[in-house]
């Protein structure tokens, strides 16, 4: 088990669609955009109104197959060597290393280690440097707060355990929806984890961002106001395409918590 100080949840974007994307998500989720910064300016961090920062964005050069963006998961923790060679142990596969520049000009920091999952679906070990220790939840009509990783059949398992084996977090059932897993999440953290199977020959594997709605028509009003489209509803959530064309969904949780909140049918 690997000690997760902090999670940022990054948006990565094809460098072409980078305006108009990172302009929507700054919107919906309340946020001001930091200073770019890499060597493309290729980086920036989305800074709430309160409360410290957990989103990032990131312009690439290609996104996962049959998806018109990705995401990917960095998570801080005191050594991010020792915590690769935890990963690898549980079956994950480092990709590379480099050195994260410092945003504000100081010195780098220290190593950041690219690995995959035993399923490919990548994410990364940065070093903690104690700035992040609280994320704004309260009076939030809507709040960017869960990763669903998007996973095919055979993948579905072994995932899923590796994120518990890995997180320590706790495996939540999947109850009446038997292709969703939830791994809970501690106090202090700002990002959930979903775990979903999806039928590869209709949807690519991946992730997606959710957020937790407190009334999920007025979210899905105010993105259809800034450029999105409403795809399709399930019995506690509704599919979108961001202006650029990314999956994501508008879900009935508690912004508070993270959790589902009752259901008005079946209380």
């Amino acid at each position: 088990m690997v000690d997760i100080r902090w999670i940022w949840l990054f948006l990565d974007t094809v460098e072409t669609d980078r305006g108009p994307s990172w302009e929507f998500w700054r919107q919906v989720t309340r946020s001001a955009l930091s200073p770019t910064r890499g060597e493309r300016d290729q980086f920036a961090t989305f800074l709430p109104a309160h409360g410290d920062p957990w989103i990032k964005v990131q312009a690439v050069q290609t996104v996962p197959v049959g998806r018109t963006g990705g995401v990917h998961l960095d998570l801080d923790v005191d050594d991010s060597r020792v915590a690769a060679e935890e990963a690898k142990g549980l079956g994950a596969r480092e990709v590379g290393t480099f050195t994260d520049p410092d945003p504000d000009g100081g010195p780098d920091r220290e190593t950041v280690v690219v690995m995959t999952t035993p399923a490919g679906q990548l994410f990364c070990f940065t070093t903690h440097r104690g700035e992040q220790r609280h994320q704004h939840r309260e009076d939030e009509p809507d709040l960017l707060d869960q990763v669903c990783l998007d996973l095919a059949e055979e993948d579905f398992a072994v995932d899923a355990v590796f994120w518990h084996d890995l997180t320590g977090w706790d495996l939540g059932a999947g109850g009446a929806h038997r292709e969703f897993r939830s791994l809970r999440r501690p106090t202090g953290i700002p990002v959930r984890l979903l775990v979903q199977r999806v039928d590869a020959t209709t949807s690519p594997p991946g992730a997606h961002v959710d957020l937790a709605c407190l009334d999920r028509a007025a979210t899905r009003r105010q993105h259809e106001g800034l450029g999105a489209t409403h795809v399709g509803d399930g019995p506690r959530w509704s599919v979108m395409r961001d202006p650029v064309g990314r999956i994501y969904c508008l879900t009935d949780r508690d912004v508070v918590t993270g959790t589902l909140a009752p259901d008005p049918v079946n209380p």
